[in-house]
């Protein structure tokens, strides 16, 4: 089984919003999941992203791959550089 961290789209017509979920590769996109690790809007103001931090580390380093998106929000919101941080302190 391997873990991807995807977007999953809710919200009405011409509205959406995300939450970023951590999911089996094979499932649908908007299909079963095991874990809800953040929420996107991208109609607020700056893109609003938002993190379990702990939660998004914790899966990254039991394998889980992100998404091109995921990782691009990951990166816009800092937590990918605490990912980088945590491996830093890890070696050390």
């Amino acid at each position: 089984m391997a873990v991807h961290l995807r977007l999953t789209r809710m919200g009405r017509h011409k509205r959406p919003f995300y939450r970023v979920v951590a999911a089996d590769s094979q499932m649908k996109r908007d299909g079963r999941f095991l874990e809800i690790i953040g929420t996107y809007d991208p109609l607020k103001e700056n893109d609003k992203a938002s993190f379990k931090e702990d939660r998004v580390l914790d899966w990254l380093q039991k394998g889980a791959q992100p998404t091109d998106s995921v990782r691009a929000l990951l990166r816009r919101t800092g937590v990918y550089q605490a990912l980088a941080e945590s491996k830093k302190l890890a070696k050390a």
